[in-house]
């Protein structure tokens, strides 16, 4: 009973510190719209951002290219194994042939990438430097690889090299590991800087482009590809599970470092391959998402919008992109301002610690191609109330 107790007491203090977490009812969605319970609420909390996902004429395309018979529902093994199917290969060529004919390699998800890339290519010899505000999932996989890390101060890139003028010393390799955009703060590396520390101290540049890929670039290929910098970056980390609409993630690199990576990378080497309905599906999205340049123009431009509208009502508003975190501070003043949006039919989560630093709780507002500004407009009446 102790352990129980135990487990009793740390639940019952996050519910007083305002950081206990439910699993919401969702019961169906639809559009731009959400429904929990027999709530139906604006929806200003998923990462479909360009709206694909609840996309039904698109879901009725593919269906109909389908025909009669889907492709298999599980792979029922690993692609080492008995796995691989048409579609990986297909999807694997898509993408690299998106990428300048770079090399392709699926996971299952972006956490599985960022567990594997790192602790199969950085050993106890090797050095890596992580923004301090990358996502968990990469300082999980800090934790699992043999190599010493530090973090560097967020987007400090003095910091950054005066790192890696140190740790180029006596250290094998170094290595440095971002996001583009960070997904709790909406703002934007500086990939020019970061591809020039990395040429002047001989490290290799990993760049995690999960909330970019779908929103950014010609092609929807991120900010590398914005910044014409795709080809200086050595591995780009994508992620099909947010703008893309579907499930599982992909990397993409020098054809050597696949070839090491499929022999060494425990996530990839031990997981049941995706199902292939989903890579038809993947591969679908990715082809349709490649021509949405108006839906990214028109994202960028309401984000910004809505952003500017915030900062005026006297809200601190970081980031450039269509994540917008409006900050409270205050775990409980984060859970009012989401609950005066509801109030008002609309869903924007709060976002606490530990998922954010202490005393940085916010609203982070998530938009998608498929909104109007009219159905942001009562963001700011509703926030006026409880600021």
């Amino acid at each position: 009973m102790e352990f129980h107790d135990r487990l009793q007491r740390e639940l019952n203090a996050m519910q007083r510190a305002d950081r206990y977490r439910t699993i919401p009812g969702v019961a169906g969605r639809s559009g731009r719209h959400i429904t929990i319970g027999r709530e139906s609420l604006l929806n200003l909390s998923s990462n479909d951002y360009l709206g694909l996902g609840d996309d039904a004429a698109l879901r009725s395309a593919w269906l109909r290219e389908m025909g009669p018979e889907l492709p298999p529902m599980s792979s029922c093994s690993s692609r080492l194994l008995t796995g691989n199917h048409p579609l990986a290969d297909a999807l694997e060529a898509e993408l690299s042939t998106l990428y300048g004919d770079r090399a392709a390699m699926l996971f299952n998800s972006g956490y599985h990438a960022n567990t594997g890339i790192l602790p199969a290519l950085a050993g106890r010899h090797d050095l890596v430097l992580s923004d301090r505000l990358n996502h968990a999932s990469i300082i999980d996989g800090l934790k699992i690889s043999d190599a010493s890390w530090m973090r560097y101060r967020h987007l400090d890139y003095d910091h950054l090299e005066e790192l890696l003028s140190e740790g180029t010393k006596n250290q094998r390799q170094c290595f440095i590991i971002s996001e583009s955009i960070f997904s709790m703060d909406g703002d934007r590396v500086d990939c020019g800087r970061l591809v020039e520390l990395k040429k002047r101290y001989g490290a290799i540049l990993i760049l995690d482009e999960a909330h970019a890929v779908g929103t950014l670039g010609l092609r929807g290929l991120g900010l590398a590809e914005q910044e014409g910098l795709g080809e200086e970056i050595d591995i780009i980390v994508g992620t099909f599970g947010k703008a893309f609409a579907s499930t599982g993630a992909y990397a993409i690199m020098a054809p050597l470092l696949r070839q090491y990576l499929v022999n060494t990378a425990r996530p990839f080497i031990f997981t049941t391959a995706i199902p292939p309905v989903m890579l038809s599906w993947s591969l679908w999205t990715l082809r349709r998402q490649s021509r949405m340049q108006e839906e990214r123009a028109w994202l960028q431009a309401l984000a910004s919008s809505l952003r500017t509208s915030l900062q005026q009502k006297g809200f601190t508003v970081p980031g450039d992109s269509h994540i917008v975190p409006v900050y409270a501070g205050a775990n409980s003043q984060a859970v009012a301002m989401a609950a005066a949006l509801r109030k008002r039919g609309i869903l924007a989560l709060p976002v606490r610690p530990p998922t954010v630093p202490e005393n940085t709780a916010r609203l982070r507002i998530s938009l998608r191609a498929t909104l109007h500004r009219e159905d942001v407009s009562g963001v700011l009446d509703a926030l006026g109330e409880v600021a």
